[in-house]
């Protein structure tokens, strides 16, 4: 069961010249979903930074698979799933589909990002994170 869906209408500007969803896309509107996600559940990005000291919650990987195109005035359903909090970072799964077919798959692998006392930027616990956000 999905923790977020959000519902992306397809346009032309989304599109290649073949009339198919440019696969950058697809990571903008992974991005989207997230910090979706995060403005309902704890106020945004900037706020759950404030209250956990943190400079970002940002990408250590990322993924994707297309198997099957989406076009122009297709609506995707965009479904995101918190799958693993590890004690550094948070693993993310994203079901694309367009009606009932399944156009995108894909993952991130995020973690929590905070400045050490030497001031180098490091991943932080996700613990508090994982508290904030209730999943």
């Amino acid at each position: 069961m999905a923790d977020f869906v959000l519902d992306v209408p397809i346009s032309f500007g989304h599109c290649d010249p073949a009339g198919i969803v440019f696969y950058p896309n697809y990571y903008r509107w992974f991005d989207r979903c997230y910090h979706t996600f995060l403005h309902e559940k704890a106020g945004g990005h900037s706020l759950v930074c404030e209250k956990l000291g943190a400079k970002g919650t940002g990408l250590i990987d990322t993924g994707a698979k297309f198997p099957s195109p989406a076009t122009e005035g297709d609506l995707l359903r965009l479904e995101m799933t918190l799958v693993e909090w590890g004690s550094r970072t948070l693993r993310i799964e994203y079901v694309g589909y367009v009606s009932d077919r399944r156009v995108v798959e894909g993952f991130e692998l995020r973690g929590l990002f905070i400045v050490g006392e030497d001031g180098r930027m490091r991943a932080g616990a996700m613990a508090p994170l994982q508290d904030m956000i209730g999943n």
